[in-house]
């Protein structure tokens, strides 16, 4: 093989070697500030996530109950959030991803008791640290399917090792009975062609009546039953 020929090739893989080198340094520098981005939101997280813990932990010693029956969290996927902001018309750049979406991280609290949802807010909120920036009441003025929730935009601070930032978190505090419906009620709508789709809707809205009802049947007798044991 000619030394020329042998040279060329050699010239040719290390120009090839440095333009994929080149692709991997844009992409690697592109794509950093989103996992940036999204480790600050499982940070925030994270953080809200542990505030409702200790308020699980000091009403369960208060109350000899504990009024959170489970806590999950969630972040957005890379493609739900990319599906979001080209609905809302927004550029696909961290700064706008920040600024437009306010439920990427969400953190949902699953109670016991309707009542049980307000005290839980309400101390959440009352935290010096965290700041409401949005309050949607689906329980006191449900949606037109029937869905019941409480939905919380808060935001809150994490340190981080040379600073401070703030981010956004979704919370949502449902009962049982409102998280079971709209996990049915989401399983259902995902099947496509439903017939008889004005039928399905009046029965999935009264079957979330009767989940309020129930809820409501609940409380009063454990109200009955703890002012009973209070008294005795």
């Amino acid at each position: 093989m000619e030394p020329e020929y042998l040279y060329n090739r050699l010239t040719v893989h290390f120009l090839e070697q440095l333009q994929n080198q080149k692709i991997s340094s844009m992409v690697r520098k592109s794509i950093q500030p989103y996992k940036e981005l999204m480790s600050y939101y499982s940070c925030a997280m994270m953080e809200v996530e542990m505030k409702f813990k200790v308020l699980s932990e000091e009403l369960s010693m208060r109350d000899d109950r504990n009024p959170i029956e489970s806590i999950r969290t969630r972040l957005k996927t890379p493609e739900s959030i990319r599906e979001k902001m080209v609905r809302k018309g927004c550029p696909l750049t961290v700064e706008s991803i920040e600024e437009n979406l306010h439920d990427i991280a969400g953190v949902r609290v699953i109670c016991s008791f309707p009542s049980d949802i307000y005290t839980l807010a309400d101390a959440l909120l009352k935290q010096d640290d965290v700041r409401l920036i949005e309050k949607k009441d689906y329980i006191k003025h449900p949606k037109a399917n029937g869905y019941r929730s409480l939905h919380l935009i808060v935001e809150i601070p994490i340190f981080l090792h040379d600073h401070k930032k703030t981010m956004k978190v979704e919370v949502q505090l449902r009962t049982i009975s409102m998280d079971w419906w709209a996990s049915l009620e989401h399983t259902i709508r995902y099947k496509k062609d439903l017939p008889d789709s004005d039928f399905i809707e009046k029965e999935l809205n009264e079957c979330a009546e009767m989940g309020a009802a129930m809820d409501a049947r609940m409380e009063r007798l454990y109200g009955m039953v703890w002012e009973g044991n209070r008294d005795l």
